[in-house]
């Protein structure tokens, strides 16, 4: 039985289209950015179709830090890597619970990917080696200059305008249309409250997750549902909706990548160097309440769970040091969030904690071995001392529409969609089942890799005619 067979039609008549394109690309995020580099590489006429004013999306929240084992960069860095080890990494820190398939394709396409962004297109990547990232057995990650996301999303779209590929924005698609389970095209609104229907050959599926939709969050992830929400208020849900009405298979809805370390009231994301180069988290007694090294998405939960949802980050001039080379450390610096002292009674005093409790607990980091949490210290903590209250946030869900290792959907008889495509934050990615899954760099690797991938694969044809 086919997908025809499976699903009627509910695709307008060809005349009713207002135009139509070989690829449709919905999101210009680094997902829907990269599909379109790469379909316009392949010779395909492409669309993309952004909400938002100017291209922002969830990427530019990020660090824009992109992990791949193998690339060129490291080559000239002198790292060895390979994306078996990549692999193993990834389903070691999510318990097994990817599809391995899927874990191969991404592990296998990250550096090609990296390669292509940099040799073809000239983007500056580089490989951060002054510090090293949970669950990571090489350093892999890969970033551009300022260590920030926004950079990210700004030099894509300026590729993209440079090769002519068309990006429109103020387009949020409203209806997914589909002649018997072959998509069709999209009815997409405009800031007027008009809609107009474009028709294609191919469509990708770039519009990210549903951490936006509050009432998706409770019904998936309700342990997070009351965290700070740090990503896009655009993330709705409408990939895994109109799958869903589609008949496509959904994984893992309730996985997420959290972030325990962002400045309150601040706002600002500080970087897990700060943690794992040495830093410590306490609470408003001056007591340390987990084991830090797991990482920074179960530190979303973990410091959720102490009094006012908060905690302290302490580390000290050395690793503050190493954070500089990120943007919005730098920002929260700017803005006050990062408080200094040259004796931890005088940290205390700056922060209102029990000066008795957290001189005990800086004593406490062993300089051999590990700490009664399990969490052993390359470094102890030294003056001068720096802290930032920060709170748990919800970044960006894991789970979404099941896809191939090209991200084309899968029905849920298991045979794929002739021309729907789902990559990044709107298909699941490789994080496993929860938040302890997820593998730092594991949003951007599902966007950048499958978004690639995506826009490789040919068009099938036949949707509308050109105008």
């Amino acid at each position: 039985m086919t997908v025809a067979d499976r699903f009627p039609s509910s695709a307008p008549s060809p005349e009713a289209f207002d135009f139509s394109v070989e690829t449709l690309i919905l999101g210009a995020g680094a997902c829907g950015m990269v599909a379109a580099l790469a379909a316009r590489e392949a010779g395909q006429e492409v669309l993309v179709l952004e909400a938002d004013a100017v291209p922002s999306g969830s990427t530019a929240l990020s660090a824009g830090l992109i992990p791949a084992a193998g690339t060129a960069l490291q080559t000239a860095a002198g790292i060895r890597d390979d994306p078996a080890r990549f692999a193993a990494d990834i389903q070691a820190k999510a318990k097994g619970e990817n599809d391995p398939a899927l874990v191969e394709a991404l592990a296998k396409g990250a550096a090609p990917a990296i390669d292509w962004l940099t040799e073809r297109f000239g983007l500056p990547f580089s490989v951060v080696t002054d510090f090293d990232y949970p669950g990571h057995s090489a350093r892999r990650m890969h970033g551009l200059p300022s260590r920030a996301g926004r950079e990210l999303v700004d030099r894509l779209r300026a590729t993209c305008e440079a090769e002519g590929v068309d990006i429109i924005c103020e387009r949020r698609g409203v209806v997914l249309h589909h002649d018997a389970g072959h998509v069709t095209g999209m009815t997409v609104a405009l800031p007027d409250g008009s809609t107009e229907r474009v028709g294609c050959d191919k469509l990708i599926l770039a519009c990210n997750g549903f951490g936006g939709n509050r009432q998706m969050v409770t019904d998936h992830m309700p342990d997070i549902a009351d965290a700070l929400w740090f990503g896009h208020d655009g993330n709705r849900g409408e990939a895994v909706q109109w799958g869903t009405a589609l008949g496509a298979r959904t994984r893992h809805l309730g996985a997420y990548q959290g972030h325990g370390n962002v400045a309150h009231p601040h706002g600002i994301l500080i970087t897990w160097a700060v943690i794992t180069e040495g830093g410590i988290q306490v609470n408003r007694d001056g007591q340390r309440f987990w084991d830090e090294s797991q990482g920074y998405s179960e530190a979303a939960r973990a410091v959720m769970a102490q009094p006012d949802g908060a905690a302290w980050s302490i580390f000290d001039s050395r690793i503050a040091g190493i954070a500089r080379q990120f943007e919005d450390f730098q920002t929260a610096e700017a803005q006050g969030a990062v408080h200094s002292a040259d004796t931890p009674e005088a940290l205390a005093r700056m922060l209102g904690l029990p000066a008795d409790a957290l001189c005990a607990t800086l004593a406490a980091i062993p300089e051999h071995g590990a700490d009664a949490f399990g969490r052993s210290f390359a470094n102890r903590l030294v003056p001068p001392y720096c802290a930032v209250r920060v709170t748990g946030a919800l970044f960006h869900t894991q789970g979404g529409l099941e896809t191939d290792g090209t991200g084309r959907v899968i029905a849920k008889d298991g045979t794929p969609f002739p021309n729907l495509f789902a990559a990044g934050g709107a298909a699941c990615g490789v994080s496993g089942k929860g938040d302890s899954g997820y593998l730092s760099g594991n949003g951007l690797l599902s966007a950048v890799v499958l978004g690639r991938a995506a826009g490789m694969a040919p068009t099938t044809g036949g949707s509308a005619p050109r105008p």
